[in-house]
This record gives C-alpha cells, structure tokens and sequence, in this order.
C-alpha cells in the first residue's frame, strides 16, 4: 500500500542506493482516509529523502478516481507517464549530487 511507502524507501536508503522511486496510487474514497493515507506518504518519503541525502522520485498518483490514476499511468493512450517522470527526476537529481561532491 501507499502508506508503506516510506518504510520500503528507508530500506533501500540504508542499502546504499543512489536513488529511490517510489510508485503508488491512491484513490479518493468517501471518508478522510485519502488525506491521512496521502499526507502520510508524502510526509515519509521526503523525510527518507532528507535524512539520508537520497534522491526520492516521488511516483504516488492521488487521484479522484480510477480513470484518472490510468491516465497518469504511462499506459497506451495515457496521457501522462508519472513514473517515467519520478524517475527522471531521481536519476537527474542523483546524477547531479555525484557532481556536486566530485566538485567539493
């Protein structure tokens, strides 16, 4: 599930990866559940990002309902591709960190 997010990317943040891309949905229901589930996802990932200095793609669709997580899912006839772009910008942010402690 979303909400375990954080717990499998700070696993793989004490492996000593250079980048984390964590990929979820979560779909808006009837009750608050949406918020605690997405707020704590978000809230964990940046802080696995923050405390270990790893990029964290983050990858969680928040979406209001099935058609819309598909949409974003970089499938054919998606009209967006949200994992493809956590990744880049993973990728991108661990390549330019290699640089920055190459410069120091």
């Amino acid at each position: 599930g979303a909400f375990e997010l954080p717990v499998a990317a700070a696993a793989l943040a004490k492996s000593g990866y250079d980048a984390i891309v964590a990929l979820g949905v979560v779909i808006r229901g009837g009750t608050p559940h949406f918020e605690y589930v997405c707020s704590a996802a978000t809230d964990g990932l940046n802080r696995i990002a923050i405390d270990h200095l790893i990029p964290v793609g983050f990858g969680l669709l928040t979406c209001d309902n099935e058609e819309q997580a598909l949409d974003r899912a970089g499938l054919e006839g998606s009209s967006e591709d949200k994992g493809y772009e956590a990744a880049a910008a993973a990728m991108e942010t661990a390549l330019a960190l290699r640089d920055c402690v190459r410069h120091y």
